[in-house]
């Protein structure tokens, strides 16, 4: 699994990065792993939907539907790694310590899942 890299140095970045216009600033190795990713998933949400039309037997749609809510949770993570490394710690640093309350509200937004 990769680790998201940021594309430029948090420091340098000004208020390009997660501030005013509250962009990502992912390299493009980690954005195209996570188009990958979601294409994978994507195509996942295809097949289950064929399932259905067949009238697959439920249980195993069922284990289709958990295999892609994992993949999705998969992504997820690895952008909350890439957010926390950077646009968190950048905040910070500059003293906007309201970032750790928009933080705490995302980790529980993904712990509701």
């Amino acid at each position: 699994m990769d680790i998201l890299e940021p594309e430029v140095n948090p420091s340098e970045c000004g208020d390009s990065c997660c501030s005013s216009e509250r962009k990502s600033h992912h390299s493009e190795k980690t954005k195209k792993n996570l188009v990958t990713r979601l294409n994978r998933i994507e195509g996942q949400i295809r097949g289950i939907k064929g399932l259905i039309e067949r009238d697959t037997y439920c249980d195993d749609v069922i284990t289709q539907i958990s295999a892609t809510q994992a993949a999705l949770n998969s992504v997820a993570k690895l952008l909350l790694e890439g957010h926390m490394k950077s646009c968190i710690v950048e905040r910070i640093q500059e003293g906007d310590n309201e970032v750790v309350d928009e933080l705490l509200t995302t980790i529980e937004k993904l712990m509701k899942k």
